[in-house]
């Protein structure tokens, strides 16, 4: 359907060929002031920057405003999930482009706003008794991990099984990622297994 403690320092290492290693405060103000230039391919590039900057504000910053500052972002994400997943059980699609990008991406197929609120209507009309209910959320920003439970009565088929009216129970386990405040990929997995067995 439609980790949480602070990162510790990265270990030595090399990006295009030139030296990353960590250490004290002033081997890390030399890193923080190599030009990014210097890294080749944007994929290392990007490497660079979600890896060498985050240890050397760790570093350079007092501690106990990094972790508030982190602490904020993650409930700020959570908090933006849970509006999200009740914008779905209440079926507002009006507001789905408050938190979903228009250029999203779900298991690797580019989908766009309207092809994932698409998504999100065929569950409904397929399920109408379908409910999200977060059972577990992790928030890592930019990304969010959640498991998801439903306890519902699809009225055909649905993922392939001839459900027919009979109520099931399953679970999904979903991974987003948000730019911007807003989900820009999302990789889901059903537990179609566990339908399977109440058949």
């Amino acid at each position: 359907m439609g980790s949480v403690a602070t990162r510790a320092v990265a270990p030595d290492l090399t990006v295009g060929g030139h030296s990353m290693t960590t250490g004290g405060q002033r081997r890390a103000s030399r890193r923080a002031h190599l030009s990014l230039e210097m890294v080749g391919t944007p994929s290392a590039r990007a490497f660079a920057i979600r890896w060498l900057c985050p240890p050397y504000e760790f570093l350079m910053r007092p501690r106990g405003r990094r972790i508030g500052a982190i602490a904020v972002i993650k409930t700020d994400l959570s908090d933006i999930y849970r509006d999200y997943i009740a914008c779905l059980n209440k079926q507002d699609w009006p507001t789905l482009g408050q938190f979903v990008d228009d250029e999203v991406v779900h298991n690797g197929r580019r989908v766009g706003l309207s092809g994932y609120r698409d998504l999100l209507v065929r569950d409904f009309d397929e399920i109408p008794d379908l409910y999200f209910n977060i059972q577990m959320l992790i928030s890592d920003p930019p990304y969010i991990a959640s498991r998801l439970g439903f306890d519902c009565t699809p009225k055909g088929t649905f993922l392939g099984l001839p459900i027919n009216g009979k109520r099931v129970s399953f679970t999904e386990n979903v991974f987003y990622e948000f730019r911007s405040k807003k989900i820009r990929e999302v990789w889901s997995v059903i537990d179609k297994a566990a339908i399977e067995a109440q058949l």
